[in-house]
């Protein structure tokens, strides 16, 4: 497959999925208002977005601040981790827009399709299985698959590990500043489909592309 200014022999994609594949982010942003309001906490409105684009380090830094201990954290995230849960067995869980079209045009053009998550494996499988895509991807990595996450390559290199394809016929797909960094750490050509984090000056430099939905990458394909 070529890509249009891109790469010329895409022969393997790997997708974030968080906030990319899925609208899951807008779920957590909601469900982390709800916490937050809840713990009685006072925090600035865009602490979502900040907490979306951010490393481990950077979320654990955010939650020392704000919280005062951490058994206060867990149950934060345990709230917050609980109301996703409800709402995507209630069928809130959608797919982000040409998302399935992106899929099926790989599909019949024989590109090998992966998944690398930094989501918990239950929540990566529920995803991937709720809106009918675990199909069309020969594996999904998960958070502690390995020992560094994003921004490290460490995911992204053992993605292209497991496939057996060469890194210049890869394409990476995500929709944070985290993940573009940990694309281009690992040597993968990426497109940023961003969602809640908004595209920084580095972003625009280390991406490919950055695009509002997969409709504008269908578009390049040849």
């Amino acid at each position: 497959m070529r890509v249009d200014g891109i790469i010329d022999d895409l022969n393997g994609v790997i997708f974030d999925m968080d906030g990319l594949l899925v609208n899951s982010e807008e779920l957590y942003e909601k469900a982390n208002q709800i916490a937050a309001r809840n713990a009685g906490l006072d925090l600035p409105a865009d602490f979502y977005e900040t907490l979306s684009g951010s490393s481990l380090l950077g979320v654990q830094a955010f939650f020392d601040e704000h919280f005062d201990s951490q058994e206060a954290i867990d149950a934060f995230i345990k709230e917050t981790d609980d109301m996703v849960w409800q709402w995507v067995l209630e069928g809130q869980l959608k797919l982000r827009p040409g998302v399935q079209e992106a899929l099926e045009l790989f599909r019949r053009s024989g590109v090998k399709m992966a998944v690398a998550s930094s989501n918990y494996e239950n929540f990566v499988q529920k995803f991937l299985t709720v809106t009918g895509i675990s199909k069309y991807f020969e594996f999904y990595l998960y958070y502690g698959a390995v020992p560094n996450p994003k921004p490290a390559p460490d995911i992204y290199q053992l993605a292209q590990e497991r496939l057996g394809i060469p890194t210049e016929k890869l394409l990476i797909f995500e929709d944070s500043t985290t993940g573009v960094q940990a694309a281009k750490n690992a040597g993968i050509k990426v497109i940023m489909v961003p969602f809640i984090t908004r595209p920084t000056a580095q972003d625009q430099i280390d991406a490919s592309r950055i695009m509002p939905s997969f409709y504008e990458f269908i578009d390049l394909v040849k």
